[in-house]
């Protein structure tokens, strides 16, 4: 009785799935099984799913694209709240000249950005290649090409457990390079709802202009393909690449996961890959750059859900480590951002995780 219980408080709010293969929902495509997974497309809808969950102690994550994450082969438990509210308010003028939208998380970050470039506003053109909603870009104060979210970011209005909503000014973010309180803990069992964000007008023209040579710089530098972006934050001094590359990784392999011989930051998922032989290549990262260099590598991507102990036994097979670095993209913030869209569903979706 309480599944059925469940199974009708959570359909109120939007489309629901059970047994869903995570693998259909990120970008790197792999993943085992989430127990729910509830799709929301408005903000109250995200607030109610996300208050309802809190109110039940049941185990809940907000997905957004699914980018920058890799979810273990044995799924998450509980219930995965897929963000897919992506209503946009605005242009509202404000007294300093400036110009505001109010957006909600699950738009994707990517597609704003273009669109409001297109129309002509200045403050997003390094980010009109970077996957993921623009939730996930708070979370990780997402940057590329010397620009970050930091740089735009006004207000963040936010759910609690209890069905409340705070609005928080980007200053008591603790925003970072690729961090910020969301990362750290500081707003454990948060959601974020909305954000607003200033910009300047400009000349679309010239900015149109910018944002072509940023995709230029960026293609020629990233691989396309199933990947999570940036697998590792950039160590000060050198990028995470450099030194992947320098300890013989690059085009290393272990099952259908593999170290890209384009940009050795970036790993692909090349069939079937398991979220074990994607850790196991992070750990032999982490393991060879910290003994040969004393550099720590910290993961960008989240590992969420189960099933990454068994990393271990995946057979690591090296490349030539040949090849070079990355066409562009060689600096602290030039290598951010993967403008290769989410793949298609895998498998049959009446094979698997089926909506009720």
């Amino acid at each position: 009785m309480m599944r059925e219980q469940l199974i009708d408080e959570f359909q109120a709010f939007g489309a629901l799935f059970v047994d869903e293969p995570m693998a259909r929902h990120t970008t790197f495509g792999i993943g085992g099984r989430a127990d729910y997974l509830l799709k929301v497309r408005t903000r109250a809808a995200l607030l109610g799913a996300f208050a309802s969950a809190s109110r039940r102690r049941l185990p809940h994550f907000v997905l957004g694209s699914g980018s920058n994450i890799l979810v273990g082969d044995e799924g998450l438990r509980g219930l995965v709240i897929e963000n897919e509210a992506r209503a946009v308010e605005g242009p509202l003028d404000r007294a300093d000249g400036s110009v505001a939208f109010r957006v909600d998380s699950g738009a994707s970050f990517a597609s704003l950005a273009r669109r409001l470039c297109r129309a002509g506003y200045l403050g997003l053109e390094w980010a009109v290649g970077i996957p993921g909603t623009l939730g996930g870009a708070v979370v990780y104060n997402a940057g590329a090409y010397g620009g970050c979210l930091a740089d735009v970011l006004r207000t963040v209005e936010v759910a609690g457990q209890a069905g409340q909503v705070d609005v928080f000014p980007a200053a008591a973010l603790s925003l970072e390079y690729r961090g910020s309180g969301f990362t750290r803990g500081l707003f454990h069992d948060r959601a974020i709802l909305s954000v607003e964000l200033r910009l300047l007008r400009g000349d679309a023209e010239a900015i149109m202009q910018r944002v072509a040579e940023l995709d230029r710089k960026r293609r020629a530098a990233q691989p396309p393909g199933r990947n999570a972006g940036s697998i590792f934050k950039n160590p000060s001094g050198k990028p995470a690449w450099w030194y992947i590359d320098q300890v013989g990784l690059r085009g290393a392999r272990a099952g259908e996961a593999e170290i890209s011989g384009k940009h050795a930051n970036f790993f692909m998922n090349s069939g079937r890959a398991r979220a074990a032989d994607v850790k196991s290549l992070m750990d032999a990262a982490v393991a060879r750059v910290l003994e040969r260099f004393g550099v720590e590598l910290v993961p960008e991507v989240a590992l969420v859900g189960e099933g990454f102990e068994c990393a271990s036994s995946a057979t690591l097979h090296c490349g030539d480590g040949r090849g070079g670095g990355p066409a562009g993209g060689d600096t602290r913030e030039e290598r951010e951002g993967n403008s290769t869209p989410p793949p298609p569903p895998i498998g049959d979706r009446t094979n698997g995780g089926g909506r009720l």
